[in-house]
């Protein structure tokens, strides 16, 4: 079987790894095929070097927000053939991430953190997220790790930069893949658990979802492959790596697709 890791991310949003680095990883850990995955962007699209011995493909994660349910719905776009029309749905969710990360970096100055807006990396040379910031810190002394008390104390639980933006709706999100002629998969729902939304995605057109993912326990992968069985969807994996950015300890490649997602991402004809 085709070994595909379809859900990684690169210095174009919020992982700590550029483009050629993880076709490096990718083709040391022994893998096939590779799809970058940056939240809601295709810009990486445009920056792939040509590469042989590993196919390299470039997808899209949504940020969506369920509102009337209170849970985040992320997803996945895959062979999308109308970037634009796509690109102009999430935009929108690039520059609203990137005045929320300022607006949080005034709260953090005014409390003696001395962070430089200047030195910060930011997501294909524009944007700020929250991971940025916090590397910073954790770079500089100011913070012990990415993602511990501090972390969770500061962004999170009322926290003085616990503050979030308005997403698309999980259907607004669905139609940015669909309208542009790609594939929708829902996400790593064990870790956001939000089963219930399935059958409506469904109605609008969703193709798949994701089996494989380190947020997703036995119990979740069960109940998905239950929904794939009942709406025949593809399954799909992958290790949505983001490098130091991550508080989870994962490789490239340490989550793969179901031959039913390797198949319909390589736009075969799945059973």
């Amino acid at each position: 079987m085709m070994r595909m890791d379809c859900h990684m991310h690169s210095t174009v949003s919020d992982g700590s790894f550029t483009i050629p680095q993880l076709i490096e990883r990718a083709k040391q850990n022994g893998l096939d095929a590779i799809v970058l995955t940056d939240h809601d962007t295709l810009s990486q699209r445009n920056q792939i070097p040509e590469t042989e011995g590993l196919q390299v493909f470039a997808g899209i994660e949504i940020s969506a927000y369920d509102y009337k349910n209170d849970f985040r719905v992320h997803m996945l776009g895959y062979r999308i053939q109308r970037p634009e029309g796509t690109e102009q749905i999430v935009h929108p969710t690039l520059e609203a991430r990137h005045a929320n990360s300022m607006k949080q970096i005034a709260i953090l100055n005014q409390h003696g953190y001395e962070i430089d807006v200047d030195k910060l990396h930011r997501a294909d040379g524009k944007y700020i997220y929250k991971q940025h910031i916090m590397d910073d810190l954790v770079q500089r002394g100011k913070a012990p790790d990415m993602f511990g008390t501090f972390y969770q104390t500061t962004f999170k639980h009322g926290g003085i930069c616990d503050f979030d933006i308005h997403y698309p709706s999980p259907l607004e999100a669905l139609r940015a893949i669909k309208d542009a002629g790609g594939l929708a998969v829902l996400a790593h729902s064990g870790q956001q658990q939000n089963f219930c939304i399935i059958p409506e995605l469904v109605e609008a057109g969703l193709d798949g979802l994701e089996l494989q993912h380190h947020a997703n326990k036995e119990k979740d992968r069960a109940i998905i492959r239950q929904y794939a069985e009942q709406y025949h969807l593809f399954l799909t994996g992958g290790s949505d790596f983001h490098g130091r950015y991550e508080g989870v300890s994962v490789d490239v490649g340490d989550y793969i697709a179901e031959p039913s997602g390797v198949c319909a991402l390589l736009g075969g004809i799945c059973e």
